[in-house]
């Protein structure tokens, strides 16, 4: 009799482990059908990784955080293509250099009409970096323009997932570079985000105070972005990641002190991968 019982033990025991094996082979995986296999970027130049290329001035989107294809760069798109290679090629980027926060409902129509399954968002940069204070985008106007977007994004592609970025710390530009006389005339020259970075060695106290309004207004901008998202099942907020990440001299682009260096597209994408990724 416990013959019979250890010999039944075995047999109930081998046959488990064939499950489980069959199992194991014969259960679909987690990965093509699990992750989107077609992506579309909106933004602004950071996200047409303007002025990364060899030629200056220039967008060059191969090099973008989002929807690159350089390898060096190591783009969102690239490390969810290694989870499903059908995303491979369906890639694109509606960002447009310039764009405002108002331009992003015609960005979010072009992903709509390409009905693509993931949506990454940067925007917002612009409307901060206004000749001064008070051009800057009220965080009213800004919520507004987020909200019509987002309910385009929601009513057009109601399954896709929408990824939102939060704006970058810009303040810590003047903080790298405010001594930096190279720096300093390029800003000048071209009239880069005054409204943080006009009479950058000034410390007289209106400029040290304008410097802290427009840092706390692109909190307020984060914030706007958080809690717009939250509305949205499908959509997730990085938690401020990209605000909180600190950037080094080599993170920015030497030619105008203002848009990310490849290095920086990089740091771009690992932040975002690690915040909003699979």
């Amino acid at each position: 009799m416990k013959t019979t019982t250890a010999a039944r033990r075995v047999r109930i025991a081998l046959t488990c482990v064939l499950a489980a094996l069959l199992t194991a082979i014969t259960a679909p995986s987690a990965s093509a059908s699990t992750y989107p296999s077609s992506m579309d970027a909106l933004g602004d130049s950071i996200t047409r990784a303007f002025n990364t290329c060899w030629f200056p001035f220039v967008d060059c989107v191969r090099n973008n955080w989002s929807t690159g294809t350089n390898s060096e760069v190591d783009s969102y798109y690239l490390r969810l293509t290694e989870l499903n290679p059908d995303l491979r090629g369906n890639n694109h980027n509606d960002a447009v250099s310039g764009a405002v926060m108002a331009d992003l409902d015609a960005q979010a129509a072009d992903a709509v009409s390409r009905d693509v399954e993931l949506v990454t968002i940067l925007m917002g940069n612009n409307d901060a970096c206004a000749d001064t204070i008070d051009t800057m985008t009220s965080v009213s106007e800004f919520q507004s323009q987020f909200e019509t977007a987002m309910s385009r994004l929601d009513n057009g592609i109601p399954n896709a997932e929408i990824k939102v970025a939060s704006l970058p710390d810009i303040y810590q530009l003047w903080e790298l570079f405010h001594d930096d006389s190279d720096a300093v005339s390029t800003w000048d020259a071209y009239d880069i985000c005054q409204a943080l970075l006009e009479n950058p060695q000034s410390t007289d106290p209106a400029d040290v105070e304008r410097r802290e309004t427009f840092r706390q207004r692109v909190i307020d901008y984060n914030t706007v972005l958080e809690d717009v998202c939250s509305q949205y099942s499908q959509c997730q907020f990085d938690g401020n990641a990209g605000f909180n990440t600190t950037f080094k001299e080599r993170h920015v682009s030497t030619r105008d002190y203002f848009h990310p260096s490849v290095e920086g597209q990089t740091l771009l994408a690992s932040v975002a991968w690690n915040s909003l990724g699979y």
